[in-house]
């Protein structure tokens, strides 16, 4: 890379994007960010539609969003090594145009073959987008607000995978269910047309990685795979498959060692601030993801709430982190980020005993305010943790940290749905047991966090 690349490279990781144009790719960055999290979320909703319509079982129709969540945790590392080598934002653009194409193709989809294809091609769109998103959220804010950055693209995301069940539930209820699919084309459009103002690719002098981007892909496809056949399938196959996945994984980290620029990060997990942040995050996700899942079959079954008031009573969740992200973030560029994260879950631990130690009948208010608190604790976590995945990491391997927070998100949430699968089956549903387990994963999250601050309390930022 040339001196003058090194310091466009520079000057935009340290101190941002020029106003006004910063604020334009703010716009540009948060509307493919809701394009993304919209369409990978609002077709739950018309499931059952699809598969009246298409002919095929309940069973069957739910791989629309298994697939999508599949081949989107198996490219994001490969395409964080790609965006490297291609430049990110251009990387980014190609992303958002080729999920915008097949979004538009899903109104055509006239069987559910068809209908997979082109949901496999709208996540390879996505990963290429999200893989680099993060990255770019570092150009685009000056380090000093960072945190605010990543709680503002948090609210994004949570906002939007709010919108995305009401949205999808008036498109199936008034209109054709195909438009589930092309709602968020739109906000592509948008997007790509004031995608300009997106920090300017650079792209990196790196040689092709193709046999570990291919290797890394399969292993994420075994280790998932395997979960999601241990739980919906055959248990043997599942751990055999996973097992196999395992064994995958560890070889690929024998070989990414003796790389310079590895697919899958081993350089950046060496480093203790964040490889123990981005096992922190993945223990907070399963943790998170585990009581969203269960808690609505203990309202339901155990407490006899209608399944409309559980959505409702869910809802001080979701409220509360909207409002707690940007502010957690905001704060973790003056406060260390370690400091609220380990505060962060020191509350979440707390409110997950609440809710798990609560009578039968707590009534709709003592049910949401515990939920509530336990939100505040999960939301001073997320973006200061994510700061730290970020902002630590040099700033020629930000999209591979980007990459490494996205798929610990996934795969946290993948765990999550195997770990509270496990339990509905073992007969633990309307019992406080998943909110136990729980509990048990922040304070995993908790114990990764103080082990981080140990080792860099030397350091300003931790």
């Amino acid at each position: 890379m040339s001196s003058v690349a090194r310091a466009r490279e520079a000057a935009a990781s340290e101190d941002g994007l020029p106003l006004p144009r910063r604020i334009w790719a703010i716009v540009a960055i948060s509307l493919g960010t809701s394009l993304l999290v919209i369409d990978g979320a609002i077709p739950t909703v018309a499931l059952p539609t699809i598969a009246r319509d298409l002919g095929v079982s309940s069973a069957m129709v739910t791989n629309i969003i298994t697939v999508y969540q599949l081949v989107l945790v198996m490219l994001l590392l490969p395409f964080s090594s790609l965006g490297d080598r291609l430049g990110h934002r251009t990387l980014y653009q190609y992303g958002q145009a080729m999920f915008m194409v097949a979004s538009g193709l899903c109104y055509f989809a006239d069987s559910f073959a068809l209908l997979m294809v082109l949901r496999g091609a709208q996540a390879i769109g996505a990963a290429m987008a999200l893989s680099v998103s993060a990255a770019m959220l570092r150009q685009i804010y000056p380090s000093t607000k960072l945190g605010t950055g990543l709680g503002v693209n948090s609210v994004i995301v949570a906002s939007s995978a709010a919108l995305a069940p009401t949205l999808g539930g008036y498109i199936v209820g008034h209109t054709d269910w195909h438009l589930v699919f092309v709602a968020a084309v739109p906000f592509a459009i948008v997007s790509l047309i004031i995608g300009r103002t997106l920090p300017d690719p650079i792209p990196l002098n790196r040689r092709s990685e193709l046999v570990s981007g291919v290797w890394s892909a399969l292993s994420m496809l075994l280790l998932v795979g395997g979960l999601q056949l241990g739980t919906h399938g055959s248990v043997v196959v599942g751990m055999a498959v996973f097992a196999a996945g395992i064994a995958s994984t560890a070889m690929l980290v024998r070989r990414e060692r003796q790389r310079e620029t590895p697919v899958l990060p081993v350089d950046l997990l060496a480093r203790p601030v964040i490889g123990l942040s981005a096992l922190a995050a993945m223990a907070c996700f399963v943790s998170s993801g585990a009581l969203l899942l269960s808690l609505p079959f203990r309202l339901e079954t155990g407490m006899g709430y209608d399944p409309q008031v559980v959505g409702t009573l869910l809802l001080p969740f979701p409220l509360t982190m909207l409002v707690v992200s940007p502010v957690a973030g905001w704060v973790s560029d003056r406060v260390a980020p370690t400091k609220l994260g380990v505060a962060g879950m020191a509350i979440a631990i707390v409110g997950l005993l609440l809710l798990a130690t609560m009578g039968d009948d707590p009534g709709k208010f003592g049910i949401s305010w515990r939920l509530s608190f336990t939100a505040l604790g999960f939301g001073l976590f997320f973006s200061p943790n994510s700061r730290l995945m970020i902002g630590r990491a040099p700033r020629e391997r930000a999209a591979a940290a980007g990459g490494l927070l996205s798929t610990s998100r996934l795969f946290g949430q993948t765990l999550a749905a195997v770990l509270v699968g496990i339990l509905l089956q073992a007969g633990f549903g309307q019992s406080p047991v998943p909110l136990y387990a729980a509990c048990a994963l922040a304070v995993v999250a908790a114990v990764c966090s103080l082990a981080r601050y140990r080792t860099f309390t030397n350091t300003s930022v931790s």
